[in-house]
């Protein structure tokens, strides 16, 4: 799963913030983070729960106080694996999702894999949002393109 991650996360922001500076670039990277960590230790763990999402916050927070500039970019990457756990449904393990107020991991799966075949749905409607964001803002000019890699930024292009 990569393609509904990250359009939906990507879409999420730009629909709530309207900001046109918000780098989003370590939104990305926040949205496919708790797979990536929590993959390898074979199922949903820390990154899938609250108290990793929170304390990923906390830690940017304390790490980059007196640094507003630093910060703003930063924050993106919890809320990244916030939206994570939103669209990956996360929410429905109690032992993983309210980790570690209610115990240990109980060898939960990845959502992902107990997903199935239902991830090629998400991915087509993941490709769907994507075409539509090049679309929206103007991906197809390799100038706009080249802004978006060097800058995060995404400008809606005309009404």
């Amino acid at each position: 799963m990569f393609l509904w991650f990250v359009s939906a996360s990507v879409l999420t922001i730009f629909f709530v913030f309207r900001d046109p500076t918000f780098d989003h670039r370590p939104l990305v990277i926040g949205s496919l983070l708790p797979d990536v960590v929590d993959g390898p230790f074979g199922g949903a763990r820390v990154m899938h729960s609250v108290a990793g999402a929170v304390g990923l916050m906390a830690v940017v927070m304390l790490v980059t106080a007196g640094r507003r500039p630093v910060r703003k970019k930063l924050l993106a990457v919890p809320i990244g694996v916030l939206l994570h756990i939103v669209f990956d449904g996360a929410f429905a393990n109690t032992e993983v999702f309210w980790w570690p107020f209610t115990g240990g991991f109980g060898g939960a799966a990845l959502p992902v894999v107990e997903r199935g075949w239902w991830n090629v749905a998400l991915e087509l409607l993941g490709a769907a949002m994507l075409w539509w964001c090049v679309r929206r803002f103007g991906l197809s000019d390799r100038e706009r393109r080249v802004r978006f890699w060097r800058t995060g930024e995404l400008i809606a292009a005309g009404p």
